[in-house]
């Protein structure tokens, strides 16, 4: 691996000068006091931080190869906050990739809007979950969503159908999201010290969302 180089995406060196600017302006996730053991976050970290700085780059390819507009370039001093229940449903990686890179978000609307949700999906959905749509009345009442409700006691499907359908299509985009990336990190080498935080081959490694 050459001086210098995080990582090999599809050949092509990614230089580990994006990740030292990413780590400049991301505190370390957890205070450590002992000396050994903030050397050992501290290369957890820069290995998590390869990770984001890997997988926007694999978004920008992504993206033009399928036409879209080349996202602007955001600094890393831009770096968003990441939503605590975007890092529980996504884990912290891909979180705080999509907080960071306008050409995961831009990829990931894109193949959001490729889904087909059937009607009959949207509908077992409606069905499945009667405690999600229980009308104000109910929910003051205390009625059991699965005790047998009361047509009145729920919402109609027709009004909540729409966003029962964008429910469904942003957690079938974000499952294409991530088969996408299973497939593009298959073309990824990494140099010693960026391997994935995961990754059993080093002895840091962990598995954490």
């Amino acid at each position: 691996m050459p001086a210098g180089v995080a990582a090999l995406v599809h050949g092509d060196a990614l230089a580990a000068a994006h990740v030292d600017a990413l780590l400049r302006v991301v505190p370390p996730r957890d205070p450590v006091t002992r000396p050994d053991a903030s050397a050992r976050a501290e290369r957890q970290r820069r290995r998590w931080a390869t990770q984001v700085v890997v997988v926007d780059e694999l978004a920008r390819r992504a993206c033009a190869e399928r036409g879209l507009r080349p996202p602007e370039e955001v600094r890393p001093a831009q770096v968003l906050a990441v939503a605590e229940e975007d890092v529980a449903d996504l884990g912290s990686i891909v979180a705080a990739v999509l907080a960071h890179s306008p050409a995961a978000r831009v990829l990931l609307a894109a193949l959001e809007s490729e889904q087909d949700v059937p009607e009959s999906a949207v509908r077992d959905y409606y069905d499945r979950n009667p405690d999600r749509f229980l009308t104000p009345d109910a929910l003051r009442r205390g009625v059991d969503p699965f005790g047998g409700t009361d047509t009145s006691d729920r919402l109609p499907y027709g009004g909540v159908r729409e966003g029962v359908a964008q429910e469904l299509r942003r957690s079938a985009g974000r499952r294409a999201f991530f088969a996408w990336l299973d497939r593009a990190r298959a073309g990824v080498v990494y140099a010693a010290g960026h391997e994935h935080p995961g990754d059993p081959s080093h002895p840091d490694h962990e598995h954490r969302h």
